[in-house]
């Protein structure tokens, strides 16, 4: 299994501790793969910003087919959903 070193919730600090904590706010718990993109805390928020703006945000597609073609996409790609 790989090995992806990063920043545990105690010790984020700055962006980090901010993405964390809108995280919580969002699912009551930091999602892994917020935590395997906490060494580059901008990047991380940008991802975020953009996962939010494609998804969250009302555009040409329902949530649902939203959500169904990010599930397409992850069975495609072998990846748990």
């Amino acid at each position: 299994m790989a090995y992806i070193r990063q920043i545990a919730e105690e010790n984020a600090t700055g962006v980090l501790s901010q993405v964390y904590d809108a995280a919580r706010g969002r699912a009551d718990r930091v999602a892994n793969i917020i935590r395997l993109m906490s060494l580059d805390a901008e990047s991380l928020e940008g991802s975020i910003q953009f996962y939010v703006k494609l998804m969250k945000k009302p555009n040409a597609l329902s949530s649902a087919r939203k959500e169904l073609l990010a599930t397409v996409v992850s069975c495609a790609n072998d990846c748990y959903y």
